[in-house]
């Protein structure tokens, strides 16, 4: 007979299971278990950005009146920030220099710490550096793990000295805008190496040299403006390579030479603004292959010839702008049906023969159409009829002025290259800017 025990011992090894499966695992109670960081920022990166702040502007005592720069509800004005996946707070975006944004007090200098704010992607910088000069100087060191896809210095009178070769160790920048500041210097063949930029504006600066060719490298770029500098030489032949280029500004520098060979493959190119430069070359007929062109201005160059035929093909023109040339011939006859021309400037250039627009067109352009200043050019009288806005030209075959405005005499044409001032502005070209690269 077998004992009792024998048949209790399986029933107390099964008990003894279910009651240590009842204790709570030493896991969830571990004194080593990770810690949910607070719904805040690092203190490394917040006391960089006291830094930023109290060398930038004195609106206020940051450190006193926002402990929290990103706490929401209490952020700072024009601060960004976002949560990251490690649980903290990161600034992500900085504007300084207009209020609603922290103003920029007169000892205020480039502040390279920016760079060490590694989640930081934006950052405006508006009529902030004033009084103090300070460069753009940066070792490449403090770019390399910046996250930084937008960098924006405008209208900053004390930004002086060269663009740095190595702002092209930001290898995620999408937009470089450094207009209207007093950067000098050529532009250096690195920044080919920006291949994300899409937005690349250079304006209103003193820069000197040649448009280097490396700026072909660059193809996702959308748009591009070197106006109003000193460049000089020829555009590059690279530049055939920009297929998405939408926006091209080089007004007001230097330049002279050909155009490049592979013009025509910029398709996607809807602007080219082009005013004042010494270029003294004939019109390429290439431009009116680019039939996406809503403006062009090529205005006060001393282009010479006549005007090619394919400039008739360009039907999303809006605005051709072609005085103070030294163009001959015949306005073209097709230029009376361009459909979306809204501004047309062909004045003080050396073209003769009838004007080929209707009255239609005359009246619809009104003041929008000059071609004053072409001694040879005269009016159909059965189209002057009714047209009361001058376009600076007389009646075929009458001495008598059919327009408010007096014919320019033959002794006042002109003679070379006069600066002139187009009395339209180009809000189309400033209207792609904004839609492309909205602040």
């Amino acid at each position: 007979m077998n004992s009792p025990l024998a048949f209790s011992f399986p029933l107390l090894l099964l008990l003894l299971f279910f009651f240590l499966s009842s204790i709570p695992s030493v896991s969830t109670i571990s004194p080593h278990a990770k810690k949910q960081p607070p719904n805040g920022m690092l203190p490394s990166e917040a006391e960089t950005l006291f830094k930023i702040m109290d060398s930038m502007s004195s609106d206020q005592s940051w450190r006193v009146s926002y402990p929290n720069p990103c706490k929401p509800g209490s952020s700072w004005p024009g601060i960004e920030c976002k949560q990251g996946n490690d649980g903290y707070l990161h600034v992500t975006r900085l504007d300084f220099g207009t209020r609603p944004n922290p103003t920029c007090k007169k000892t205020a200098t480039f502040p390279y710490q920016i760079f060490s704010l590694p989640y930081l992607q934006s950052v405006f910088f508006f009529n902030c550096f004033t009084h103090t000069k300070t460069t753009l100087s940066v070792s490449a060191d403090r770019l390399y793990n910046s996250s930084l896809q937008q960098l924006s210095l405008r209208s900053n009178p004390a930004l002086v000295g060269p663009i740095p070769p190595q702002i092209s160790s930001l290898k995620f920048l999408q937009i470089l805008t450094l207009s209207q500041n007093r950067l000098n210097g050529t532009i250096p063949v690195q920044v080919g190496d920006l291949r994300n930029l899409v937005g690349l504006d250079l304006s209103y600066n003193s820069l000197t040299g040649s448009i280097p060719s490396t700026i072909g490298q660059l193809g996702m770029l959308q748009k591009l403006d070197l106006s109003s500098n000193s460049l000089t030489g020829s555009i590059p032949d690279s530049i055939e390579k920009l297929s998405l280029l939408a926006f091209m500004a080089l007004s007001n520098n230097k330049l002279t030479g050909n155009f490049p060979k592979g013009l025509a493959k910029l398709q996607s190119l809807q602007y080219f603004l082009m005013d004042d430069n010494p270029m003294f070359i004939p019109l390429p007929v290439e431009f009116g292959i680019l039939v996406k062109l809503q403006e062009l201005r090529l205005a006060n160059s001393g282009y010479s010839g006549s005007i090619p035929p394919s400039f008739s093909q360009l039907n999303n023109l809006s605005t051709l702008s072609l005085q103070n040339n030294r163009l001959t011939g015949e306005i073209p006859v097709v230029f009376g049906s361009l459909s979306h021309i809204y501004h047309l400037n062909l004045s003080r250039n050396f073209l003769d023969g009838v004007v080929p627009f209707n009255s239609s067109f005359l009246k619809r352009l009104g003041r929008n159409l000059d071609l004053s200043g072409n001694p040879g050019l005269c009016l159909n009288p059965a189209e002057a009829h009714g047209v009361k806005i001058g376009i600076g030209v007389s009646i075929c075959g009458s001495n008598k002025n059919g327009s408010l405005i007096k014919p320019v005499k033959k002794s006042q044409a002109p003679r070379g290259l006069q600066k002139s001032f187009s009395l339209f502005p180009a809000l189309g070209a400033f209207a792609l800017h904004y839609m492309l690269f909205p602040v």
